[in-house]
């Protein structure tokens, strides 16, 4: 199955497109471009330079959020107005999910994997996971806590909670754009052995999200583009401003 991936949920926009497992193409937009001025042009390119036809992808996978509102709504609107041209299924991937899947590599089987996201106003956007080996050799992927938004300081006490219940603790790593906003409060109230990812894995990338992809779909966790919708986590700017004014 040919599968095009969008990711915009952050500063840097990306797509990709995939195929059997291979990535056949990838681009990523420019710092600080507005993705509503790069997705669709980066789409076209990357189909060209890989020799894809657009009518022949099977499925859309988009970076489903949390993340930037804005980003969000550009990707997400996007893969709707392609999936609706083509008549093709949209694939909903969790951008905390495909981050960690930037780390699927075995040196990272048995660490905690944390990817945060920079979400304003003190606080990120963020999840804990890892990657077992099961009995069959297989890897799974567990959730200790899915996306959520909270301070950096309670998601680091809610990670040495984890650690505690392990004899002999994994070593933690950390993702995301958090991370630079953040460092320095890490590296003051860790209460436990972490590292951070190498850059070519810190953030959110199009490749993970169509590997991720691929697999959803092979599990037919599709929706159709009409049911697509963004996860904020939290309301954006504009809502919260109207509801204190309504509160007033």
């Amino acid at each position: 199955m040919r599968l095009l991936a969008i990711e915009s949920s952050g500063q840097l926009a990306s797509v990709a497109v995939i195929e059997d497992g291979e990535i056949l193409g990838m681009k990523v937009g420019e710092f600080k471009v507005t993705h509503s001025e790069t997705l669709m042009p980066m789409i076209d390119a990357m189909l060209k330079e890989s020799g894809v036809e657009l009518d022949s992808l099977d499925a859309i996978a988009v970076s489903g959020g949390p993340g930037s509102f804005t980003g969000l709504r550009i990707g997400s609107a996007t893969a709707k107005g392609l999936g609706l041209a083509l008549d093709i299924p949209l694939i909903h991937v969790p951008t905390l999910h495909a981050m960690t899947y930037n780390l699927l590599v075995p040196d990272y089987i048995g660490a905690i994997i944390v990817p945060m996201m920079d979400a304003r106003r003190g606080q990120v956007y963020c999840g804990i996971y890892d990657f077992v080996i099961r009995p069959d050799n297989m890897v799974d992927f567990d959730i200790f806590m899915d996306a959520e938004a909270m301070s950096v300081t309670d998601l680091l006490d809610r990670i040495k909670e984890i650690t505690d219940l392990d004899g002999n603790p994994p070593i933690v790593v950390f993702l995301g754009d958090g991370v630079k906003a953040y460092h320095d409060v890490i590296e003051q109230y860790a209460q436990f052995d972490f590292d951070y990812a190498p850059d070519e894995a810190m953030l959110q990338r199009a490749d993970t999200v169509a590997l991720l992809g691929q697999l959803m779909y092979s599990l037919d966790m599709t929706v159709s583009a009409d049911e697509e919708a963004p996860d904020y986590l939290r309301p954006s700017q504009a809502e919260r401003e109207r509801a204190e004014k309504e509160n007033q």
